[in-house]
């Protein structure tokens, strides 16, 4: 739940176009999040920013949610354009945007606001992972408790930012997302990948994982079932 208003726009800040990951039935890595939100609201409109080619918003619009999303680099890299969206991101938090961040994207905004990021000695997380619900709001669109997301991802969220508090949690990963007042929420997993393509990078994008994990993570795509449409539900949700 970001806003008091209805959410009319969102506007996606690409950070990878993952060339040679996507399968032919994926024609680009933001139809996922068309198919992922319009269902909860077919008249959404969208554009796509490509901020690794030094595209971001130079306004903020106004009933317009604001999405990072995944990227193959680490927001510790350091790259120029990875500095800016930071100090966009700032921006974007003194103004009270809203604004969502998924994987790379919840790291990203946690490390641009003051928080830690870092590579996870635990290693690679992977599949299906199943998480306790915290935040109280997040809980009534889970009244079990337990969220259940695709993973895929070597960092982690190690600290929040000031003024931050965790959506959920789980052994794995202790900040599964985090929420700061109504504008800002992130998610470490995927709300927005099908299980066909976890299953597609398990399977043909992992050659330097674990042979016990990926077949752990892919046993987990058999027992499990994401709830990524009850994600977007939340996020789309205003009051």
């Amino acid at each position: 739940m970001l806003t008091q208003t209805p959410i009319r726009k969102v506007n996606i800040l690409m950070c990878d176009t993952y060339p040679g990951l996507l399968p032919e039935s994926i024609p680009s890595h933001e139809s996922l999040f068309f198919n992922l939100f319009r269902p909860v609201n077919p008249d959404l409109t969208f554009d796509i920013y490509r901020v690794m080619d030094g595209e971001l918003p130079e306004q903020f619009e106004p009933d317009t949610l604001y999405l990072i999303p995944g990227s193959n680099n680490a927001v510790y890299d350091n790259l120029p354009w990875i500095l800016d969206l930071q100090e966009w991101v700032r921006k974007a938090a003194e103004q009270k945007v809203p604004l969502v961040g998924i994987c790379f994207g919840h790291q990203l905004i946690a490390q641009a606001l003051g928080g830690l990021v870092e590579r996870f000695a635990g290693g690679w997380g992977a599949g299906i992972r199943e998480s306790q619900v915290l935040d109280e709001q997040l809980h009534t669109y889970f009244p079990e408790g337990r969220l259940r997301l695709i993973v895929n991802h070597h960092d982690q969220v190690m600290q929040l930012p000031e003024g931050a508090s965790p959506l959920a949690t789980s052994s794995f990963c202790r900040f599964e997302g985090f929420r700061i007042g109504h504008h800002i929420l992130t998610f470490q997993g995927h709300p927005e990948f099908p299980v066909e393509y976890e299953r597609h990078l398990i399977l043909n994008h992992s050659e330097n994982e674990d042979d016990t994990i990926k077949q752990r993570a892919l046993m987990t795509l058999e027992e499990m079932q994401p709830q990524g449409e009850t994600v977007a539900r939340f996020l789309m949700a205003n009051g």
